[in-house]
């Protein structure tokens, strides 16, 4: 499912890699009912997985991974990675910038 239209690209997380991963994005989580977000990599390759429906994809440079609200997801390094998370929202809920 593609993100909606009229969602805004208005927060980025700072760039993680295979060290510096904070715990909560490799343990199962999920984005807010109208939340989408992007996975980014920059360098590397990273394991994305769904918890329900299960699924997992290797995502890399020039494969993002799309994150839809209120899906339990989880992220596992493939060796040395560096990526970063683009989040998405509806334009009633734009946030501050990089708040």
């Amino acid at each position: 499912m593609p993100i909606p239209e009229g969602h805004v690209a208005t927060r980025r997380s700072p760039e993680f890699t295979q060290d510096t991963i904070p715990p909560a994005l490799r343990q199962a989580h999920e984005t807010t009912h109208d939340t989408w977000a992007v996975i980014h990599v920059l360098e590397g390759r990273l394991r994305y997985c769904t918890i329900s429906p299960a699924s997992e994809t290797v995502l890399e440079p020039g494969r993002p991974g799309e994150i839809e609200p209120e899906v339990k997801h989880r992220v596992e390094p493939l060796g040395a990675v560096r990526f970063y998370l683009e989040f998405h929202y509806p334009p009633e809920r734009h946030p501050t910038p990089n708040a």
